[in-house]
């Protein structure tokens, strides 16, 4: 680990402030490890910015989320400052802008030096450069590391030194580069004894709620969804002991088969590194299911190497020739967007993964490409549109993995695959919910309906409608749209973008 190549580590330092963002933890935590090796006094402190506070819903997950969190992560300095005799250690919690508030913190507490994790997302470099300066007028530095990946930004490189644009090279290349060292735990706990009792400018102790902060509570712990790094732990020891299946059963949203771990990666109260470290010994003991899982993880890498490296993808497309698609527009193309994200569609399930996502906050992989590729490629809207609407409800919401998963379903992104693989939602509806149990789930009113009719409704038998009580536009919709026709349009839509201007 090093410390950001825009400047070389600083000599022994009286003290330091560790900004926690997207790293909700105090065990294997590279940020901090640095802070505690070069300071003799390091606090910890973290920022409620409004700057991404305030466009949201006062009522978000996420943010509860994050706030519980905190509560677990002020517990575990607590505890970590208390094994090396030190009393009173706790997370320093600001609320406002942060590119105000972190500078002001590192004068209040005469810091000489704030460190961070990377995170590449555009609006965050913008952020901290704009942070970096503000405490540059205060002779304060900041320096960053790598904390959220196993490896980022140009540490995998092809054999002529640019970045990689397809998968598949790029999981060979880090499967060969990868080894303990880059997996390896850093060992915060033995330098805990820098951790510094809580200041006096430090303000009052202890968490705001969320009611400080102008946000209410939802139904996050009615979903059961454990937060912090206590929470994590859980999912991954219940995650372990069924990893082994997971190549078998991932593909089935009712069955239990995926981590459940995408918001713990998220916000880092677990570490990366030990997630992989964990199916990496596994693959290398012959586990498929750990290989699959691992390779889930590449993927992660994969999407915010690509953004890092091609910022632009923010808001275009990976190919530039297919930023020149026609998509459907006006009030027409509105009711089709309206309805896809209502769950109405017609596609049960389409639609039960669409309620899934605003029931719980969280979709299950394979209907994240159904869902995906049924309103690029049968509905003809902008992949943009539903990027926005899964980063608006996704619990998990990254913006590189988010969009890398919307560029690769709408084919506008770095895969090798042809841009006429159209997910069929029916046929994929029969092959990884064969017998509609999560669509029942999330549809009731299709309860009465046994397969092959809850697949696709409309082609039902009359007396099984009747059997079921259910009448087609009245209980359910009717398809808004016929697969086979839009697929007919989506290959002539494509195609229009590759012929000679």
């Amino acid at each position: 680990m090093s410390p950001s190549p825009a400047s070389p580590p600083p000599p022994r330092l009286d003290r330091a402030l560790v900004w926690f963002r997207r790293d909700l933890r105090a065990d294997d935590h590279a940020a901090l490890y640095a802070a505690c090796r070069a300071a003799g006094q390091v606090y910890a402190g973290f920022v409620f910015d409004t700057d991404i506070l305030d466009p949201l819903p006062r009522a978000d997950r996420r943010v509860e989320f994050i706030r519980d969190s905190l509560v677990d992560l002020d517990g575990q300095l607590r505890a970590l400052g208390q094994s090396h005799g030190v009393d009173g250690v706790g997370l320093i919690v600001r609320h406002g802008r942060a590119l105000e508030e972190l500078p002001a913190l590192a004068d209040a507490l005469g810091v000489q030096a704030v460190y961070a994790a990377h995170d590449d997302e555009p609006a965050s470099l913008a952020r901290d450069a704009a942070v970096r300066g503000g405490l540059a007028a205060i002779g304060c530095l900041l320096y960053t590391v790598k904390d959220h990946l196993v490896f980022e930004r140009d540490e995998l490189m092809t054999a002529t030194g640019t970045p990689y644009g397809v998968f598949t090279p790029y999981r060979t290349a880090w499967l060969k580069k990868v080894d303990h060292f880059y997996l390896r735990a850093w060992g915060v706990a033995r330098h805990a004894a820098s951790l510094a009792p809580w200041p006096r400018a430090g303000g009052t102790p202890g968490i705001p709620t969320l009611a400080d902060i102008g946000f209410e509570r939802t139904d996050l712990h009615t979903l059961r969804l454990p937060t912090g790094s206590a929470g994590a732990h859980e999912l991954l020891d219940d995650f372990l002991a069924r990893i082994d299946d997971y190549a078998r059963t991932r593909d089935f949203p009712a069955v239990k088969g995926p981590s459940y771990l995408g918001v713990h990666l998220r916000f880092g109260t677990v570490s990366v590194r030990r997630l992989a470290r964990e199916a990496w010994q596994r693959t290398q003991a012959g586990s498929q299911g750990a290989e699959a899982w691992l390779g889930e993880l590449i993927w992660r890498d994969f999407f915010h190497q690509v953004l890092h490296h091609h910022p632009r993808v923010a808001e275009h497309a990976f190919r530039p020739e297919y930023d020149t698609i026609k998509w459907e527009h006006g009030k027409h193309a509105d009711t089709l967007f309206d309805a896809w994200c209502e769950g109405r569609t017609g596609y049960p399930l389409v639609d039960a993964a669409m309620r899934q996502l605003r029931h719980t906050g969280y979709m299950h992989n394979r209907l994240r490409m159904v869902s995906a590729s049924f309103l690029v490629k049968d509905l003809g809207l902008d992949w943009r549109r539903g990027e926005a609407w899964f980063a608006r409800w996704l619990n998990d919401y990254d913006l590189a993995t988010n969009n890398g998963g919307w560029q690769w379903a709408a084919s506008t992104g770095c895969d090798a695959q042809p841009y006429f693989r159209i997910f069929n939602p029916v046929t994929q509806s029969e092959r990884f919910d064969p017998e509609g149990r999560f669509i029942k789930r999330y549809l009731p009113a299709l309860a009465g309906l046994e397969a092959p009719a809850i697949h696709a409704p409309w082609k039902a038998r009359p007396l099984e409608l009747e059997a079921a009580r259910l009448v087609l536009g009245r209980d359910y919709p009717e398809p808004i749209v016929d697969h086979e026709a839009a697929r007919r349009l989506t290959l002539a839509r494509y195609a229009a973008t590759r012929r000679p201007r």
